[in-house]
This record gives structure tokens, C-alpha cells and sequence, in this order.
């Protein structure tokens, strides 16, 4: 009874083997991958499927852009060249086994701005980005850095990585990663206001001004990302220059209530009393009903009186 069960068994491995194999044969084809200059591309992904095997497998371009896939069988055979940063290209080829050998397929990528992202980086970004979201900072950290080893044309996820070390309160490494992307793309507002926030919690206020300085103010057109910056100028008691964000971020979004509550008391804080009673005013018109809101209605109770007092403004 034993030996038949291990015969199974043998049965079972043997055919999943075979079935493994379906793709082997004797035949070879090669390739050069180049891009639109004339330069070979280095890392590009060839995935090989047979589709009268069932099967296939992934070679990947060395530093001549050459590829090679060899004892395979004959038949039709789909190939995709993937590699982040350029456009993705599928093409079909007939494999003879026998016969002269055929010519080096000759591939051009059309380089594309921004990210391309393939079903294999998407999940990889989803695995880090959920332990990040978890609060496991430390363990998403390794998957981001593997992401960068097999993209390296992802730089941004340098950011990911600096926002993982931000989070661990470690912020010489954060500022490391985030200079990263600084290295690919010298004019990333981001990149330039999370570095601002490292010497911010480093208590160097004055490079962290430097840096936020640097930023382009008139591209900045997410709110949240204004109201961060201005909230770090308020912070160092720099009214004016948190007002600036302040304003700017209502003016995009008009009922921003982080935006709205900040600027009014910015106001506040430099004694526009009647400009800071009429961002709260505003803002009660958004939410009249939190914790916050009970704050403001006591705000603009003591704006009444200061305006209708000894020292109207």
C-alpha cells in the first residue's frame, strides 16, 4: 500500500515537471533592445510564452541590451518588453527548431515622462504602501527598497522610504531618501517641503525656512500641501509668510477647513481682527456643528468685543 502511495506521488511530481516544461525544445532566438538614441537599454524585461506549450518564462536585457532564450520549442511565441519608465511593447514570432539559425530580434522603447506602472510593480507598491498604512514603518521599508533594486527607474519611491524614516522619527535617513529625488528631479516642490519638515522637527528653523523658500509657490495647487508649509512658517511664528500658503489654499479650495481655521487665526494672531472674524464667519458656514466650530463661535465672540471695544481694527 506504502509503495503504491509513493508511486502516486512520484506520478504526480514527474507531471508536474513535464508540465513545468512544456516550453523546452531545441530551438534559440536572441535580441537587442535599444532606445529611441540609438543606446542599449539595460534591465528590460523579456517575458517568453509559448502559446503551444502553455508556459513560458523571463529573461532580462545585460548591459549591451541583448537577450538570448535558448532550448525552446518551435511554434508561435508571445514576447513583452517591459521596463519602468518606458512603453510597454507585445510582439509574436514563429520558433522553428532545425534549420538556420534566424537574426537578433531588434526592439526600440519609446522612453515616457513620468511612471509606467506594471501589474508586478502595482502590487509590490500595494504590499509597501499597506504595512505603511499599517503604522509597520519598519517593515515596509525592505519592500520599497527591493522595489528600487528591481526598478531603478522608480526613483520616487525614495519618497515612500523617507516618509517611512520621518515616521520613525529618524529624520537624517528620511532627508537622505528624499534628496534622492531631489538627485532625478531638482524642481520637486515635495521632495523640497518634506526636507524643510526634517530640519523643522530638528528644531533648525532657519534651514527649514531655506528649504521651504526654495519651493515654487505659484505650481503648489494642492491644498493640503500648502496648508502643511504654512502651518510650519505659523509654527515659527512667521505670520506673514503662513498667511501667504493660508490664502493661497482657501483660494482653491474655498471650503478647506483646515485652511479656513489656520488663516483666521493668523488674523488673529496679527490683530486683523476684522479679517479674522470674517474667515471664521466663513468657516461656519462649512461646519457649524464640531468641536472646532464651538471654538470659533467663542473666537468670533471675542473678536465682537475687541472690535466694538477700546481697540477697534
Amino acid at each position: 500500500m506504502r509503495k503504491a502511495a509513493l508511486m502516486v506521488v512520484f506520478i504526480l511530481l514527474i507531471s508536474l515537471f513535464i508540465s513545468a516544461q512544456t516550453y523546452k525544445g531545441k530551438g534559440r532566438i536572441t535580441g537587442l533592445i535599444s532606445n529611441e538614441e540609438g543606446n542599449p537599454i539595460e534591465g528590460v524585461k523579456v517575458k517568453l510564452f509559448s502559446l503551444r506549450g502553455k508556459s513560458g518564462f523571463e529573461v532580462k536585457t545585460d548591459a549591451k541590451g541583448n537577450w538570448i532564450a535558448s532550448w525552446i520549442r518551435g511554434g508561435t511565441w508571445t514576447i513583452d518588453f517591459e521596463k519602468s519608465g518606458y512603453i510597454p511593447k507585445g510582439i509574436t514570432v514563429q520558433v522553428t527548431e532545425y534549420g538556420k539559425k534566424p537574426p537578433p530580434i531588434e526592439m526600440t522603447l519609446k522612453k515616457v515622462e513620468g511612471l509606467v506602472i506594471t501589474e508586478e510593480l502595482k502590487e509590490e507598491l500595494k504590499q509597501g504602501n499597506q504595512l505603511f498604512e499599517e503604522g509597520k514603518y519598519e517593515e515596509s521599508i525592505p519592500v520599497y527598497i527591493k522595489i528600487l533594486e528591481e526598478f531603478p527607474d522608480v526613483y520616487i519611491v525614495n519618497k515612500n522610504i523617507g516618509n517611512a524614516y520621518f515616521k520613525l522619527e529618524n529624520y537624517d535617513e528620511a532627508e537622505k531618501y528624499y534628496l534622492k529625488v531631489l538627485e532625478k528631479d531638482p524642481k520637486n516642490n515635495d521632495a523640497m517641503m518634506l526636507i524643510g519638515n526634517c530640519y523643522s522637527n530638528r528644531d533648525q528653523g532657519d534651514e527649514a525656512l531655506e528649504w521651504y523658500s526654495k519651493i515654487e509657490f505659484e505650481k503648489i495647487n494642492d491644498p493640503t500641501v500648502l496648508y502643511n508649509i504654512g502651518t510650519k512658517y505659523y509654527n515659527l511664528a512667521k505670520y506673514q509668510e503662513a498667511m501667504k500658503f493660508y490664502n493661497r489654499s482657501v483660494e482653491i479650495k474655498d471650503d478647506f477647513l483646515d485652511g479656513l481655521y489656520q488663516l483666521g487665526l493668523v488674523h488673529l494672531s496679527l490683530g486683523n481682527y476684522k479679517d479674522s472674524m470674517a474667515v471664521f464667519e466663513k468657516y461656519l458656514k462649512h461646519d457649524s456643528e464640531s468641536e472646532r466650530a464651538n471654538q470659533v463661535i467663542n473666537f468670533i465672540e471675542f473678536l465682537k468685543k475687541q472690535i466694538e471695544g477700546k481697540n477697534p481694527n
